[in-house]
């Protein structure tokens, strides 16, 4: 089985031919070692000198298949970097093991936001790092290398709830999907019938992404441990008489990262986001018995009243839906 272990300098030539064969997957990546990358020649002593750590994977051959790194960034931010996995294992759980090591690390050391950078041509790669919780966060960086390379930024909290603009909601995707067919699936009254097609759940967050772009909602995202584990949105009233009116959609929270306070944590964050923008009258509608009806009424807001038979259920039931109002300018 292969194994995780610190790095070392005499690792090098083979970290070099591992990179090399990830960044020859992909058409104009070129490589210069000594020109553009000379820390490579002795990896683990240059992480160290940044108070970072390097870990390898080798099989028991003593072939290297992975490496990933980790460093400090800024005030509490680590960066993750040097994620790599042989080709031929990409799919096999390795880039998970050693990604959940690397973070593991920064976080016991005070992280509390992971920070990376990816190429703009690895698309695989954006999609391991989307299922992972990073979120596109900042523009684009420009490196100037033989290669011309662009990158994206990818960032996560380790615990905090934050409003995710336009970039940020699209690559939050797989999780959000991920986060509403399991919501759909445990029976939750959002719109959908379990069981959730991926393609629906796909367009459902992209075409909330693109009205995060038209200003006419706000879609935040809550982790807990690193994971992107719930999520709401805030959507703005388009009448011109009601400019003070917003409503609250859909508070999800996946069955896995539940009990971790993050339901409360975002709705408290969507009425300062809704404060913001000069919105003081909400509402929102939940299913009756739904556990958040508890939540809401326990945050101060007040029944108008239940339609019976509102939202068809999955067994073919007709169930009652309740809906709620809350002023924020009289608090």
């Amino acid at each position: 089985m292969t194994t995780l272990r610190p790095g070392r300098d005499s690792d090098a030539e083979a970290l070099i031919a591992l990179i090399w064969a990830c960044w020859s997957q992909y058409p104009g990546v070129k490589m210069d070692v000594d020109g553009e990358m000379p820390e490579l020649r002795a990896l683990a002593s240059y992480y160290t000198a940044k108070s970072g750590a390097l870990w390898v994977a080798e099989a028991p051959d003593g072939a290297i298949e992975g490496m990933i790194a980790t460093c400090p960034h800024s005030d509490s931010a680590w960066e993750i970097c040097r994620v790599y996995v042989s080709p031929a294992l990409h799919g096999s759980g390795l880039g998970h093991r050693l990604l959940d090591t690397a973070e593991a690390h920064a976080i016991a050391s005070g992280a509390t936001r992971l920070v990376l950078w990816s190429n703009t041509r690895f698309d695989r790669a954006h999609r391991f790092y989307e299922n992972r919780s990073y979120v596109r966060s900042g523009p684009i960086r420009v490196l100037n290398d033989i290669s011309r390379s662009l990158e994206y930024a990818y960032a996560k909290p380790v615990d905090r709830i934050e409003a995710l603009d336009t970039a940020a909601t699209a690559s939050a995707e797989p999780r959000l999907s991920a986060i509403l067919a399991a919501c759909v699936e445990e029976g939750a009254g959002v719109y959908f019938l379990p069981p959730l097609p991926r393609a629906t759940a796909r367009g459902f967050w992209q075409a909330a992404a693109r009205d995060v772009a038209a200003g006419s909602k706000i879609v935040l995202g809550g982790w807990a441990g690193g994971v992107l584990g719930g999520t709401v949105t805030l959507a703005f009233s388009p009448a011109q008489n009601q400019p003070h009116c917003a409503s609250v959609a859909k508070l999800l929270v996946d069955p896995a990262c539940r009990r971790h306070g993050l339901a409360r944590r975002l709705m408290e964050r969507v009425e300062q986001e809704a404060r913001a923008a000069g919105r003081v009258l909400l509402t929102l509608e939940t299913r009756q018995g739904d556990p958040a009806e508890t939540l809401y009424r326990a945050m101060g807001w007040r029944e108008v009243g239940s339609i019976p038979g509102y939202a068809l259920m999955p067994d073919g039931r007709y169930d009652t839906t309740v809906f709620f109002w809350k002023r924020l300018d009289t608090e």
